[in-house]
């Protein structure tokens, strides 16, 4: 098969004749169809570990949806023919984390585009446990985009929005835009700090607050969400939270990155801080949201790319502006 392959740090070729492994139990065969290229792919793509170590060659592409083309013994429920939107991220079943309820911080994990080849190549064999069914009014790019939007969901939860919340968005990308989405049908007042002046209009079209109402907003948001992994903006969000405030750090940082806060203005403050890892039984939940329209994930895309162009994508992707690029296989 041909494949996109990371074989070090800033080192991909797309790879002709790639062999695949006979089906292991319980494991299906994927003909991808759409993959989208996730801000953990570049951490990976230049040098860092995503949600585990990473040990090339691999085929990335931890957000991906297509059609089974073959099962392996074992598989029920799923068959050849089924278009389906895989959850990444297997987890060991035996660890501490795994029996008392908290999966995703498995001490074994392992994750399809991460320690094992993903979407960026024509077929990708998975776990059938980790298949969902797409129903028709899902397509091939939502399928793919499930992923980003359970892991937005699982931060989501950890929130506590009420009708008279006022909440700040660090970061109006596209992770940004679907807490966005959420959050607005909760909260009062929603504002994104986002500096690049040509995603306004888009913002204020998904109902945020105007630029003048965000320049206002320093020290009095109820609900902080960080989206970008940048010191600066990660320091800015404890600075906008008011008291009693809630602070949720969603964006990937790198490992070296380190940030000064105060630990009087958390006392004082009073401020509940989170992190968000992963997607946790919120796969299904997303298809949901997705097919009743109640998020648009697919108007957000802003780039689509074929296979053979994926090498030159990663490495140029930091210097385009792209708020999501989605790989369509036969494009």
């Amino acid at each position: 098969m041909r494949a996109a392959v990371l074989r070090g740090k800033q080192d991909m070729t797309v790879e002709v004749g790639r062999p695949l492994s006979a089906l292991k139990h319980g494991e299906v065969r994927i003909a991808v169809r759409a993959c989208g290229i996730c801000g953990t792919d570049q951490h990976i793509y230049h040098g860092h570990p995503g949600s585990a170590a990473v040990r090339p060659p691999i085929v990335l592409g931890h957000e991906l949806a297509g059609e089974v083309i073959e099962v392996g013994d074992g598989v029920v429920g799923i068959k050849a023919g089924d278009r389906v939107s895989v959850d990444p991220n297997i987890y060991c079943g035996a660890c501490e984390f795994c029996r008392n309820g908290r999966p995703h911080l498995c001490d074994r994990l392992q994750a399809v585009g991460v320690t094992r080849d993903g979407g960026m190549g024509e077929l990708c064999d998975v776990p059938a446990a980790n298949c969902y069914l797409l129903p028709d009014e899902v397509s091939d790019v939502e399928g793919a985009l499930v992923e980003p939007l359970g892991c937005v969901l699982h931060g989501y939860k950890k929130l506590d929005v009420r009708p008279v919340s006022t909440a700040v968005i660090i970061g109006g990308g596209f992770i940004g835009q679907l807490f966005l989405q959420l959050v607005r049908k909760q909260a009062a007042r929603v504002a994104v700090f986002e500096p690049v002046a040509g995603k306004r209009g888009q913002l204020e079209a998904l109902g945020a607050d105007d630029e003048a109402a965000v320049r206002a907003w320093a020290g009095k948001a109820d609900i902080v969400i960080e989206c970008v992994g940048r010191r600066q903006s990660m320091e800015l969000a404890f600075a906008v939270a008011r008291k009693g405030g809630q602070v949720l750090l969603f964006g990937v940082s790198s490992p070296e990155t380190e940030i000064s806060v105060s630990p009087y203005a958390i006392f004082s403050k009073e401020l509940r801080i989170m992190g968000s890892f992963v997607n946790p039984f919120t796969h299904e939940e997303a298809i949901a949201l997705i097919r009743g329209k109640a998020v648009d994930v697919e108007g957000l895309v802003s780039h689509r790319f074929a296979l053979d162009e994926v090498p030159q994508v990663m490495g140029a992707y930091p210097m385009l502006n792209v708020a999501k690029g989605v790989i369509v296989h036969g494009r």
